[in-house]
């Protein structure tokens, strides 16, 4: 599809693999130039490929330098960013009393403060247009609790939180800001736990992978693509009433 001038610049941190890129092929689809963004360069490269013009940078969401660098080179080569979407994302699994408080750091650090860091950098390009989008990815983690995930969990919950409070200050600025919330979604780290289980456990597959659709009413995985389509909506012009809300894709599992 041709660029949509008038949707404008899409930026996407972590967008070399799983939900990131499908959400970044999506707003390709639609229209947006696209920046792909993550800590890799070559997954970067591949998906910028996919993308028919479209761009990456290289971006450690941990790192300010790092943010303001990426984004400054992305919006030169495309322009100011109006829609935002803050994918980038980890996970480490153990029980709580075996948790360090560095796995705490880290766990805040890329999934709420690294949405902090870049959105803060983006804003003023995001007020300056007459509309903008704000699109968090958080998860099902922030809106129920799991065992053995503890740090997640509570970076996932503050992601909302943050979702919610930005959403109210920059209500009349023409700036949503939402959070999407899939639930376990079919991709490379879930099919990398779900070997890791059958590997230790002796299961099949299917009996592996049952440990994850357990959850779901709908008994899968979600798809990336059905999350980046709850993403795309979200970041168009037309979802301008939606704000500050927490959108479970989840087949059923949150409401």
């Amino acid at each position: 599809m041709a660029l949509n001038l008038e949707l404008g610049h899409a930026v996407v941190t972590g967008g070399g693999g799983g939900i990131g890129l499908a959400t970044a092929r999506a707003l390709a689809a639609r229209g947006h130039a696209v920046t792909v963004m993550g800590r890799s360069r070559a997954p970067l490269e591949a998906a910028a490929a996919m993308l028919g013009g479209g761009g990456f940078a290289v971006c450690d969401v941990t790192d300010e330098a790092s943010v303001a660098s990426a984004l400054a080179e992305a919006e030169g080569a495309r322009g100011p960013v109006r829609v935002l979407v803050n994918n980038a994302g980890a996970v480490t699994t153990a029980p709580f009393e075996k948790t360090s408080l560095e796995a705490w750091s880290a766990a805040l650090d890329v999934n709420l403060l690294g949405a902090v860091r870049m959105t803060r950098a983006a804003l003023p390009s995001l007020k300056a247009q007459a509309w903008a989008r704000v699109v968090n990815i958080a998860s099902t983690a922030g809106l129920k609790p799991y065992a053995y995930v503890s740090p997640y969990v509570a970076s996932k919950h503050a992601l909302v939180g943050f979702t919610r409070a930005l959403a109210l200050e920059l209500a009349t600025s023409g700036v949503t800001v939402n959070a999407v919330c899939p639930g376990y979604t079919r991709t490379a780290i879930i099919e990398r736990a779900i070997e890791t289980i059958a590997a230790r456990t002796g299961r099949d597959a299917d009996a592996a992978e049952a440990v994850f659709t357990g959850s779901n009413p709908q008994g899968r995985l979600v798809a990336p693509d059905e999350v980046a389509t709850a993403v795309t909506w979200l970041a168009s012009a037309d979802a301008g009433a939606v704000n500050g809300v927490a959108l479970s894709v989840s087949g059923g599992e949150t409401g």
